[in-house]
């Protein structure tokens, strides 16, 4: 999963400047307000969620669910067990 985490390191660029997903952005100010938690993995975090959503959309054969990756946008700095 890292190689596509990485993969989708310029999509999350992309989102955190979209007036469409302020959730990102909002997710990316709160973890960067954690001093322990440096710009490229909090970065890595929010494409982690979004991989997980990707994956997860792709498993189940379902459209993207916003919903879904604002929830697991929401859980950071928590990362579900076995990722």
């Amino acid at each position: 999963m890292d190689e596509v985490v990485t993969a989708l390191l310029p999509a999350i660029a992309q989102q955190l400047k979209s007036p469409d997903t302020p959730y990102v952005m909002e997710t990316y100010l709160r973890l960067a307000k954690d001093t322990a938690i440096e710009d490229q993995e909090a970065r890595h975090m929010l494409a982690f969620c979004l991989a997980d959503e990707i994956e997860t959309l792709e498993r189940e054969e379902r459209p993207f669910d916003p919903a879904r990756y604002q929830m697991l946008l929401n859980l950071l700095p928590a990362l579900p067990e076995g990722r």
